[in-house]
């Protein structure tokens, strides 16, 4: 693993440094609750509970929270492989897609375990020198290890062009 990745996992596993950082960067995710559970090279498991801030008229979490869970387990092992990195890539959500099965209506767990495919896209765009796009998918389960919901996130890399000066 490089020094940048090691950085971001570091910052990421840190939950006092990780929760600043969501409360400056991603205050929706703050106030939602969000927590990286686990995280490395491979996969990453993001939690989101049912409580007030994450909560719909239905008794169960909103699906846009939902969504940010699932985002945050696929954007935490793409953000691991660009954080301070050179070249400079950029990275982008272009697509979401979801599927419901069950209630979200207590603690739901999103995992990805595609790190390897992220990273084979990001050292495509490196080499190509052109934006390279990948879906991603993140699975949700309750407390009980029922599928709740499953996302499809296209995420876009691209290597930035230097400056102008």
């Amino acid at each position: 693993m490089n020094t940048e990745k090691d950085s971001f996992l570091h910052l990421a596993r840190h939950p006092v440094r990780f929760r600043m950082f969501l409360l400056s960067r991603l205050p929706s995710a703050y106030f939602s609750g969000l927590r990286i559970r686990d995280l490395d090279e491979n996969r990453c498991l993001v939690t989101v509970p049912y409580k007030w801030f994450s909560k719909n008229p239905f008794h169960s979490t909103y699906f846009a929270c939902l969504g940010m869970a699932a985002e945050m387990s696929t954007g935490a092992l793409a953000m691991a492989r660009v954080y301070k990195r050179t070249p400079t890539l950029s990275m982008l959500v272009v697509k979401m897609e979801a599927d419901f099965f069950k209630k979200a209506d207590g603690l739901t767990s999103f995992l990805c375990n595609d790190g390897k495919l992220i990273e084979d896209t990001i050292q495509k765009a490196i080499t190509s020198g052109e934006g390279q796009s990948v879906r991603i998918s993140s699975s949700g389960t309750n407390q009980k290890g029922e599928l709740v919901a499953e996302f499809f996130i296209t995420w876009s890399f691209k290597v930035k062009k230097p400056k102008q000066g």
